[in-house]
């Protein structure tokens, strides 16, 4: 179904999960039914395995990327705090192109 180069490109379950959950938006958390079904409705191809969410579910609460309320899941500090990234940097402006010079008269014979 998948090759080695889909499979790179695929986000990890933690990924997807965290995700999830910023999408859902509620404010008591996500449950584990409501991430499986956004992950579900928003990865096409993907032969979802639902071991694999709960164990990067464990792993994320573990890390700090998440906490554990109940039976739901929030995003943790740690997750809120990684998706600031830095300031692009401010492209140059491109330089001035130099005005042609005008072109000179022929001499008359």
């Amino acid at each position: 179904l998948f090759n080695k180069n889909t499979l790179a490109t695929m986000p990890t379950y933690l990924e997807m999960a965290i995700a999830a959950i910023k999408a859902i938006k509620d404010r008591t958390g996500s449950s584990i039914p409501a991430i499986t079904k956004y992950i579900a409705a928003n990865n096409k191809g993907l032969d979802f395995k639902k071991h694999l969410l709960s164990s990067a579910l464990k792993s994320g609460v573990k890390s700090g990327m998440l906490v554990m309320v109940k039976a739901s899941y929030k995003l943790g500090e740690k997750a809120k705090a990684a998706p600031k990234k830095k300031a692009a940097p401010k492209k140059k402006k491109a330089a001035p192109k130099k005005k042609a010079a005008p072109k000179k008269k022929a001499a008359p014979k």
